[in-house]
């Protein structure tokens, strides 16, 4: 079985992969199926923008197509910021000028609660549509820490662990992350799905 990711980033095609590899699922990136196009991420919620990619790449392909939309959600912060965590900041922003952005917004704020949140959503030719959705909750560091990882995971300490995401091994943030999560409830609807339609 061939699926196709409504993404062309690495780290999210390798976290996929590794937990449907088993299921005799083949994950291809966006481009490698040949979609050269972005999507206009515009719903307000993680859900909404996760099935607006998979549905475009679906339409494209005539393949199931999975897309997750997931970023940081701060307290303090009202939020954000939440679906524009991919765009945060000026226009080319790295992780290091978005995670420090995100810190300057918070300084002197005692409050540094958050969670990562992501949305799974998977759209198969003939109409049926899956979800999933994961979260983990933390706060915000004052200062990054670590080296693994994306996106905000330096400045993220994970509730319960002392450590921030970016100082976990893959497997280690696999078993907490909110795409981890995310995945596993999906795989579990999964199986449940491809058992009722006997495949």
């Amino acid at each position: 079985m061939e699926w196709i990711l409504a993404s062309n980033n690495e780290k999210k095609l390798k976290e996929l992969r590794e937990i449907l590899g088993d299921m005799g699922i083949t994950v291809r990136s966006q481009r490698e199926a040949g979609c050269d196009f972005e999507v206009d991420e515009t719903g307000e919620t993680f859900a909404e923008n996760a099935r607006l990619k998979a549905e475009a790449v679906t339409r494209a392909t005539g393949k199931a197509a999975i897309a997750d939309d997931s970023g940081l959600c701060v307290e303090a912060l009202d939020g954000r910021p939440g679906v524009h965590s991919a765009r945060y900041g000026p226009p080319g922003a790295t992780d290091a000028e978005k995670y420090t952005l995100l810190l300057k917004e918070l300084r002197g704020k005692e409050n540094r609660r958050a969670r990562f949140v992501s949305s799974i959503c998977c759209t198969f030719p003939n109409g049926d549509v899956l979800t999933a959705e994961g979260v983990c909750e933390g706060e915000i560091l004052p200062a990054p820490r670590g080296s693994g990882g994306f996106g905000y995971d330096p400045v993220f300490l994970v509730s319960g662990l002392g450590r921030s995401m970016a100082e976990l091994t893959p497997e280690e943030k696999n078993a907490v992350s909110h795409r981890g999560n995310a995945l596993r409830l999906f795989r579990q609807r999964l199986e449940e799905y491809l058992a009722a339609n006997g495949e």
